[in-house]
């Protein structure tokens, strides 16, 4: 179509302007701009992709790129073992040969659960005829159940006194210990080699952390937590008998009468009471009503 034929038909625009729309248009079939612009290869993986390569990676230290990407396609997502090399690759985290080298300490726990304790000291202040003085009270705690254990106290765990309790606790006939065979403890001085030797010799390997990592002997220090806010911090104490009575109270409020986070709220040893909901609520108070649990009495 030329200029002239344009100049006839052309009543609302231009002959210019229509050509010049023209060009545009050719310009724009022939413009390859856009084109580069697409990315090759294949599209990105969805970041929720990626957080499960590194958690499925994380959780299982010898799995290797194949049997990540197997365990990954199992929840439905197809990935190749390129790319869950690439992901862990980009977190810095490293080949199955190597990672498999790092145990972690929460992987370790889970491992050894069933047969795991934890040992370690708090301390009180008590009047004695002498004075203020400090007692170490030494417990032990079962990680898997959470029962716990008041191995003794004293105003000096010597060596001598700390033997006699490495043979307490490790007593085929009673010893908290019979059925466990790790045990963690930190780097107090006070469980000298002799102490952890009776517990080596009984069956329970002593499990000592780094230093400066309470951290790692959590469940320990969330009952210590529990029993100074609950109890020892409530009360002042005339003579290790008023303490020993204080504590024994707590461990069965602990043990019989209180829910714990950490077993889902459920009790350690429950009574049959637990649960009814029949009959006149009532109130077990220890310790003049420091420690209180409310029951349905059976009748």
């Amino acid at each position: 179509m030329g200029r002239k034929r344009l100049e006839q038909v052309g009543t609302l625009f231009t002959p210019d302007t229509i050509l010049r729309w023209h060009k545009k248009l050719v310009t724009k079939k022939w413009d390859c701009s856009n084109r580069s612009k697409r990315k090759s290869g294949r599209p990105r993986l969805p970041d929720e992709v990626k957080q499960l390569v590194i958690r499925v990676a994380k959780e299982n230290s010898s799995w290797g790129y194949d049997r990540i990407a197997d365990a990954v396609a199992n929840v439905g997502y197809k990935i190749s073992d390129e790319s869950v090399r690439k992901i862990l690759i980009e977190q810095g985290i490293e080949p199955a040969p190597d990672r498999k080298r790092q145990t972690t300490w929460n992987t370790f726990l889970k491992a050894h659960w069933e047969v795991l304790a934890a040992i370690d000291f708090t301390t009180v202040e008590v009047w004695t005829k002498g004075g203020l003085v400090t007692f170490y009270l030494l417990f032990v705690i079962e990680l898997k159940t959470r029962r716990v254990h008041f191995a003794g106290c004293t105003m000096n765990p010597h060596e001598i006194w700390m033997k006699q309790i490495a043979r307490n606790l490790s007593d085929e006939a009673e010893g908290f210990l019979r059925e466990k065979q790790k045990i963690i403890m930190d780097r107090d001085t006070t469980f000298s080699e002799s102490f952890q030797m009776i517990l080596n010799q009984s069956g329970t390997k002593p499990i000592v952390l780094p230093p400066r990592s309470p951290n790692l002997n959590a469940l320990i220090e969330r009952f210590f937590r529990s029993l100074k806010s609950e109890c020892l911090d409530r009360m002042i104490f005339f003579g290790e008998n008023s303490l020993r009575n204080a504590v024994k109270e707590y461990l069965i409020h602990y043990h019989e009468e209180r829910n714990h986070q950490g077993l889902n709220h459920q009790m350690i040893e429950p009574g049959e009471e637990v649960g009814q909901s029949a009959g006149e609520i009532e109130c077990c108070e220890r310790l003049g009503g420091l420690l209180n649990y409310y029951y349905c009495k059976v009748a």
